[in-house]
């Protein structure tokens, strides 16, 4: 039911989504949408339903998949306050810009219904902070916003150059909008900037002048509804959004039943559109029997080290620790070694700060670089404590024998296949429709090519390490970005170095499409 956070005594809240990116909602509305029962949202942002906690989710269409009338909403809302339940309308865009906001609070109103209203960024100057443009300022003095829908009677009270012209739902008859106000008396070479999906990843903006603008538009061959934006201030931009390194890339993210959040969020701060395939989930031991003696062992004295060589092994102990009460303590006095910055990190947070890392790759080669051998005088125990995954290789085994260890290697979790994805997602990877592929393991690379075939040539292959690599290759594929070091900040920020290469090389040699699935479709259609 709802948070105390929320006052029950409302139980109707508007929420404004905006540009419908989640991150650009307010606090405020994080809050509602988390805590509501009933959210009843608006068919063109029902990715912002990802937001709701718990809470039912309604699409405010009918059954033939129009959308519902305004007293249709309304009973919809009023319905489920007859239960008692904490209900939010998620409204698309600036419904305070035009209007529709109004409409829907004064019909709760006069039901008798008190509400609360969550304002949120507008569109509007979302949009313009995006693209990089200032609306007013020293070459403008005014804002005038026109509806493209609605009939426009004289465009010649338009073309004053200290006014900045907003025409909405005009992007895809931009060229009749350039073509109306150039012969109402506006100047030709007035800047225009038209912007589609503004504020959100999938951005795409187009800069030109009234003049110019008919044969932009069709060197472009872009379309989807969108802002256009009139006037010099257009002209005055300083391009940020755009400029990141992967913007518009959609990037393909194998990952494992847990998400890597952290690399779908540098992700998106590098202009990336990220697509999360699970490719396998992780499950407990199908016999714990083995995890239970370790476990007992540890707590017991019977291990001198404990070897953590994935976050997987990390957060299979914690668990084991969790169910039988344990914590960090049953590790006092018991060497820990560790491979990889995500390992480490986990290990911390647990309370536990690992002895040993390798200095140099953080893999089980350079970890048994650096391992002692054992020394019946210095070591009172000569017992090693390795929980892994059932799939894993007896590499590091084998080497902490010969150094003279007793190893116990026990499966602490085991890996299973995911079911394939989509059809369109299977197509998409086969055919280039995504732009770079990352892989955090080489079990991702297995799967993956496993439940869906092997990614297209024209795409961009990045790994975590070069075990990962290796495995990537031995399938067919051609790793072209591989990090020094093996995290996920590291690998995030090699393809965008290298993405951001790759748009240099194109603007050098003038080419458009500089990102892979832009290559991809610009030579089909030179095929054609």
């Amino acid at each position: 039911m709802a948070s105390s956070q929320v006052s029950a005594a409302v139980g109707v809240s508007f929420v404004v989504a905006g540009p419908g990116d989640p991150d650009l909602l307010t606090v405020r509305a994080h809050r509602l949408l988390q805590a509501a029962d009933v959210v009843v949202v608006d068919e063109e942002i029902t990715r912002l339903a990802e937001i709701v906690s718990s809470g039912q989710v309604l699409v405010a269409v009918d059954n033939a998949g129009a959308p519902l009338s305004l007293a249709a909403r309304t009973k919809v809302l009023l319905d489920a306050r007859k239960d008692g339940l904490q209900v939010v309308r998620l409204l698309s865009g600036d419904p305070v810009l035009d209007g529709r906001l109004a409409m829907e609070t004064s019909a709760i109103a006069k039901a008798g219904h008190a509400f609360e209203v969550a304002a949120g960024v507008s569109p509007l100057t979302a949009v313009a902070a995006h693209v990089g443009v200032s609306l007013t300022g020293g070459r403008t003095r005014e804002v005038r916003i026109i509806d493209a829908d609605s009939p426009i009677v004289d465009w010649a009270a338009h073309i004053d150059p200290l006014v900045t012209l907003v025409v909405h739902n005009a992007a895809d008859r931009v060229t009749e909008v350039s073509k109306a106000l150039i012969k109402a008396g506006r100047e030709g070479s007035t800047p225009v900037a038209i912007v589609r999906d503004g504020a959100t990843v999938e951005q795409r903006s187009l800069h030109s002048t009234l003049e110019a603008l008919p044969n932009a538009v069709k060197l472009a061959k872009q379309s989807g509804n969108g802002i256009v934006i009139i006037g010099e201030t257009v002209g005055d931009r300083t391009a940020w959004f755009e400029n990141r390194p992967l913007h518009g890339w959609r990037v393909l993210v194998p990952r494992t039943k847990d998400s890597t959040e952290d690399l779908r969020e540098q992700m998106i701060s590098f202009g990336a559109v990220p697509f999360e395939v699970p490719t396998m989930s992780v499950e407990p031991p199908r016999t714990p029997q083995q995890m239970e003696r370790a476990i007992h062992g540890l707590v017991s004295g019977r291990f001198e080290w404990v070897v953590f060589t994935s976050l997987n092994a990390v957060r299979a102990i914690r668990e084991r620790f969790d169910e039988y009460g344990l914590d960090a303590r049953s590790l006092s006095g018991i060497k820990i070694a560790a491979i990889g910055e995500d390992t480490v990190n986990a290990l911390i947070a647990m309370g536990v700060r690992p002895d040993l890392v390798p200095e140099e790759e953080q893999t089980t080669a350079s970890l048994l670089e650096e391992w002692p051998e054992f020394d019946s005088i210095n070591d009172p125990i000569n017992r090693i404590f390795l929980p892994r995954a059932d799939i894993a290789t007896d590499t590091l085994v084998a080497g902490l024998t010969s150094l003279g260890w007793e190893v116990e290697d026990v499966t602490a979790f085991r890996t299973v296949r995911a079911a394939p994805p989509a059809v369109e997602t299977r197509e998409a990877i086969k055919s280039g429709g995504f732009d770079a592929v990352i892989f955090t393991s080489s079990s991702t690379v297995r799967n993956l090519v496993g439940i869906a075939g092997k990614p297209h040539p024209t795409t961009i292959i990045a790994c975590i390490g070069p075990a990962t690599a290796k495995t990537a290759q031995e399938h067919g594929l051609r790793v072209d970005v591989l990090p020094e070091d093996a995290t996920i900040t590291a690998l995030a920020n090699a393809l965008a170095v290298h993405g951001g290469a790759l748009r240099d090389e194109a603007e050098t040699s003038g080419s458009v499409g500089w990102r892979p699935s832009r290559k991809r479709s610009a030579a089909r259609r030179r095929a054609t």
